[in-house]
């Protein structure tokens, strides 16, 4: 299978162009977002020549409690997800993806796996709204909300660009964002894959398993 090289600027393009389907018309920016290589194949994650450090972050989770991303997530399996509830389309199906695949795991592997749904609309996405609605895609998903400009900031660390949540003409509010998930490693702690907004169920249920081991799918 055909290997290419393609840098995380253009997969943050080119997510976020396909978000115009969230009622987005302006792709979220990129200034200021991480940029790095990687190596793909047709239809599988972006192995990255250069794995992200986990970021400082502390958020509050949907029981309104701090949550130390680097503390809770360590020596774990981890997949982020930067996106929002409001999201007709993108951020429900990648989700239940996630959801489906994870189901296909062996109960342990199950529980030993991190799954962070990071909001880029915290203004809405209330800790308790934030809860019910990941309760409806997984029970074990971790839901984090708090201060956009830190949000912000931690998306940009790992190459994912957000705009703030805005108002159409029509009174609809609209969060843009970068649609990819990053999964990190349990043996470095450090991102070093990246999956696009278009991975199938299939995909994920055939890379967890390697992750779940901190190995390349």
């Amino acid at each position: 299978m055909r290997t290419t090289r393609v840098t995380v600027a253009a997969l943050v393009a080119a997510a976020a162009l396909t978000l115009t389907a969230c009622r987005g018309e302006t792709p979220a920016r990129t200034d200021g977002v991480t940029q790095i290589t990687g190596q793909s194949k047709a239809g599988t994650a972006t192995v990255l020549d250069r794995p992200f450090d986990k970021p400082e972050l502390v958020l509050t989770d949907t029981g309104g409690k701090p949550w130390n991303l680097r503390e809770q997530t360590q020596g774990k399996p981890t997949l982020i997800y930067f996106g929002y509830t409001n999201c007709p389309d993108v951020c429900p199906l990648t989700m239940s993806n996630i959801a489906v695949a994870r189901k296909a795991l062996p109960k342990a592997e199950q529980e030993n796996l991190r799954v962070v749904f990071v909001t880029t609309d915290p203004e809405r996405d209330t800790p308790e709204s934030l809860g019910a609605w990941l309760k409806a895609q997984d029970p074990s998903f971790i839901g984090l909300t708090g201060d956009f400009a830190t949000i912000q900031a931690a998306a940009r660390q790992l190459g994912i660009g957000i705009d703030p949540a805005k108002k159409e003409t029509d009174g609809s509010v609209v969060s843009m964002h970068g649609a990819q998930v990053i999964a990190f490693s349990p043996k470095s702690n450090e991102g070093y894959l990246l999956y696009g907004e278009n991975t199938t169920v299939d995909t994920y249920t055939k890379d967890l398993p390697k992750i779940i081991k901190g190995e390349n799918p």
